[in-house]
Formats: structure tokens, sequence, C-alpha cells
């Protein structure tokens, strides 16, 4: 049996996945505000550190698959907080856990980005470098100056980065490391954008070929497939799970 650890497993996407690994005899163990195996909130160091240890203390150390999907949307104030939550809440866990995923069996991470990632445009990449650097302060102090959408699609952004940039060394750890990049889910994190005044109309205008929005299991079962055997060379990737809007956006990006 695996072992695969989910942040954000209590509703919406990652509640989706467990479902998935669990119908196929994986153990999970969820980390979430309540409601699941390890309590924790990410938004906080603190915060994080108690989930890790949490996880280490649960597994003797040893896991198999994880999956940070804890986040929050554009619609959530203050905006600090997802900058926290969506990036750092993310990054730190994978790298406190990459020992843990290293002692696993075929182990692989996967972070849920957003396609976002290309639709919103930097004009100033103060937030994202921040970020990226690891200056949490520092990012957290610009995020107040910048609207909902930039500050939801720069975490994201900063997270698929940040994927990338580990390859080599999550590569030469043995451990699969990917980021998937979802269009609009059914999730409350969805409905919170569409009930707000502003949001709302833009996500309602966002194209998607497929002509509709993904349901969690749209998304979840591309997790699986990324946490999987069958995706036992893909490495570094950002997989686009959008029903064809980055394609119809962004025709040309290869």
């Amino acid at each position: 049996m695996r072992t695969t650890v989910i942040t954000g497993s209590g509703s919406g996407l990652g509640a989706a996945i467990r479902a998935r690994l669990e119908a196929t005899d994986h153990r999970v163990i969820g980390v979430d505000l309540q409601g699941q195996e390890i309590d924790a909130d990410l938004a906080t160091a603190t915060g994080r550190s108690a989930a890790m240890n949490a996880v280490l203390e649960a597994t003797e150390g040893t896991i198999d698959g994880l999956v940070v999907c804890a986040g929050l949307g554009p619609h959530v104030q203050p905006r600090s907080l997802l900058v926290a939550v969506n990036y750092f809440g993310a990054v730190e866990v994978l790298d406190g856990l990459r020992p843990a995923l290293a002692a696993g069996d075929r182990p692989a991470a996967v972070a849920i980005s957003s396609n976002s990632i290309g639709m919103v445009p930097v004009r100033d990449p103060a937030l994202i470098d921040a970020m990226l650097d690891g200056t949490e302060a520092d990012a957290v102090a610009l995020a107040p100056d910048l609207d909902g959408s930039s500050v939801y699609a720069f975490t994201k952004i900063a997270l698929a980065r940040a994927v990338r940039r580990r390859a080599e060394v999550w590569g030469r750890a043995g451990v699969r490391l990917n980021a998937i990049a979802p269009g609009p889910v059914n999730t409350p994190l969805l409905q919170g954008s569409l009930d707000d005044a502003v949001l709302g109309p833009l996500v309602d205008a966002l194209p998607i070929p497929l002509e509709r929005r993904a349901d969690p299991d749209d998304v979840a079962g591309s997790v699986t497939f990324l946490l999987g055997p069958d995706a036992g060379f893909v490495h570094g990737s950002v997989l686009f799970a959008d029903g064809g809007t980055d394609a119809l956006v962004r025709p040309d990006n290869v």
C-alpha cells in the first residue's frame, strides 16, 4: 500500500484526489485546517512545521506521494494570505518532505498551479521574484498593492517556476516533481470567485474550447496520473488541464 500526503484534502479538488487514491488502495494522510488526519494552518511557518512533523511521525519518515493542493482564491482577503498559503504553504511542504519522499517507493509529488499563469500579464515581477527568493515577509508586504487576480496568478506562476527549478535536485534525489495547471474547477474556491461582483464576470468570460468547467474528478485523474507509474519519466513538467483554454489563448507558446 502506497502512502500519499495531500494538503487541502478536506474539500474541492483535494477531496477528489483523496477519493481517487483511496479507491486504488492508497493510504492517504490529509492535511487541512480541520477535519483531516492532520489539522494545520499552512498560512504560517509554525503551522507548516507542525504539519510536516505530524506527517513524519505518522509515516515514520517515509512517504510515496505528495500533493500540495491547499490554496486560496483571488477573492480572499487579505491578499497576503494567498502568498502565504498558495506559494509558501506549498513550497515549504514540498522541500520539507522531500527526504521522506526520497525514502519511499517510486516517489512523486504534484503541485497545483493554475492556467492563469499564462493569462495574467506580469508588468512588475517584484512579487514573483520575492516569492522565488524565499523572502516571505517581503512578498507578503507587496501583495496588498495588487488586485486579487494578479496576486493569485503570481502565486501560481511562482509555484510553477519553483517546480521547474527543482527538477535537477529532485531528480538526483530520485523523486519526480511536476505541476498541474487547471482551469476553472467546480469547487468552493471557484464559487467564491463567481460570487464576487468583479471576479465573477471575468470567470464567466473565460473561453473554454470544451465548453464546460471541470469537475474535481476531471483534474484529480490527471493528478493521479502524474503520481503513478504511467508518468514514470515525466519530471519538471507543468500539465495544463483546462479544457483547451491555454492552447486557445497561447497557441504558439511551445
